[in-house]
């Protein structure tokens, strides 16, 4: 199994509308092959003092995949392709880390 945290940072404002966008996709993604968990996540309100925030221009997205292959070919797929070219212009920055689970 692979997990993935993507770390997407928009511009200053234009969380909600990235958002909205992303939305619009995770059907299609979670009926993809080897797709376990897709999911994107923001800061916990009245969260413990422990939580270090993304803030309003951040979220993260959590996702699972069976293998590296699935995760490349929904890196590949026809919708997150549409998708990045209709939200590029909404981001500032993005980190992916591709992680694999330690037991």
């Amino acid at each position: 199994m692979i997990h993935v945290i993507a770390i997407i940072k928009t511009k200053p404002g234009k969380r909600e509308e990235v958002l909205s966008a992303f939305a619009e996709i995770i059907p299609a993604v979670l009926e993809e092959e080897g797709c376990i968990e897709y999911g994107p996540a923001v800061d916990a309100i009245n969260a413990p003092p422990m939580q270090t925030p993304l803030g309003l221009n951040m979220f993260m997205v959590i996702e699972k995949w069976s293998s590296n292959a699935t995760l490349d070919a929904h890196a590949k797929s026809s919708h997150m392709i549409a998708y990045g070219e209709k939200v590029k212009h909404l981001i500032d920055d993005r980190i992916i880390h591709v992680l694999a689970p330690k037991h």
